[in-house]
């Protein structure tokens, strides 16, 4: 028996994960995914040999944040990947305060 005024109200909300990955040689990987536990899998197996992360395995998942709308998801991401390192790394230690002065051309020269 089939219950269409029951599952007319459910909604499924998708979650979109901006994810960074640290390598093994220290680098650091920035990607988008609806299912982090399959992208992390794929990761982990070298399924996409031309990927970033193929000759860079293991990875190491050291940041993440889930949004609802994919369009902010994917310009969150775009904007991570254009962050410096320093800047990425204050952000995975969360050292949020440090960012604006980490933004390209703020950095300190010594």
């Amino acid at each position: 028996m089939a219950y269409p005024a029951i599952t007319s109200q459910i909604q499924f909300k998708l979650t979109y994960t901006v994810y960074i990955l640290q390598c093994v040689d220290g680098s650091y990987y920035t990607g988008l995914t609806s299912n982090l536990i399959k992208r992390m899998a794929e990761h982990d197996a070298g399924l996409h040999i031309n990927s970033y992360t193929y000759t860079r395995r293991p990875v190491t998942l050291v940041y993440q944040e889930q949004h609802s709308d994919p369009n902010y998801a994917s310009k969150r991401e775009k904007q991570i990947k254009g962050w410096s390192r320093r800047k990425k790394i204050a952000m995975i230690e969360g050292r949020w305060g440090d960012l604006p002065g980490l933004a390209k051309g703020k950095q300190r020269k010594y």
